[in-house]
């Protein structure tokens, strides 16, 4: 069966190493601040100005001033600290995030990503997505492998308007955990239930199966 998001953000949490400072996009990568994995440190980045995000609050420790760039309350971590946004796409910008999690619309196998714009459609605005994809260099994007249409979203080349060229190395999916190199997708993972088969089907983009694909493990 495909994955639902919270399995999405366990899997890429799976990716975290103790000490590092990660950037989590809207959507599903906030979910990801739910699932780190016991005995580690890592120091989540928001941003619009928060190092140390927490997990989402109970009722009881909502605070409405304390938001992560979703607009979401968010709690704060031991040792956190809460900046303007030029100070944390300073850290963007300078290198200094070890990972970002981040949604997209389109991606292919040249490592090209669309992820901020439907032609026709309201646009509310840029957001730090062509910072983030252009100051990391270690980038995990999650998104669904096609539309509600069965259309691939992983293709040869993007249609829509792109928010960084040659950037990414690596795709969480609904179905699948896939690497970019060499011009191609490569298959590295499929989710539990998933046939290769359905993989192929739905991957617009030349795809290179091994002849084993482990399933994903939680």
């Amino acid at each position: 069966m495909a994955l639902t998001r919270e399995q999405l953000a366990q899997r890429v949490a799976q990716e975290l190493q103790d000490g590092y400072y990660v950037n989590l996009g809207i959507g599903i990568p906030t979910l990801v601040a739910n699932y780190i994995p016991a005995g580690i440190e890592v120091m989540l980045q928001s941003e619009n100005g928060l190092l140390g995000m927490g997990q989402f609050p109970t009722e009881d420790e909502i605070d409405a001033d304390l938001i992560n760039a979703g607009k979401q309350t968010v709690t704060m971590a031991k040792g956190a600290s809460i900046f303007d946004s030029a100070e944390s796409f300073a850290m963007i910008r300078g290198g200094h995030v070890d990972l970002t999690v981040l949604g997209a619309f389109e991606v292919d196998v040249n490592g090209n990503i669309a992820s901020y714009m439907i032609p026709g459609k309201l646009i509310k605005g840029m957001g730090g997505a062509m910072d983030l994809v252009a100051g990391a260099d270690n980038i995990i994007v999650t998104m669904t492998h096609a539309s509600k249409h069965g259309v691939s979203k992983l293709l040869s080349h993007c249609t829509l308007p792109l928010t960084g060229k040659g950037c990414i190395k690596r795709v969480l999916t609904d179905l699948a955990f896939i690497e970019i190199k060499d011009g191609k997708f490569h298959l590295l993972e499929r989710a539990p239930g998933v046939s290769i088969e359905e993989i192929i089907k739905l991957t617009e983009g030349e795809l290179i199966v091994p002849e084993h694909v482990p399933e994903m493990k939680f």
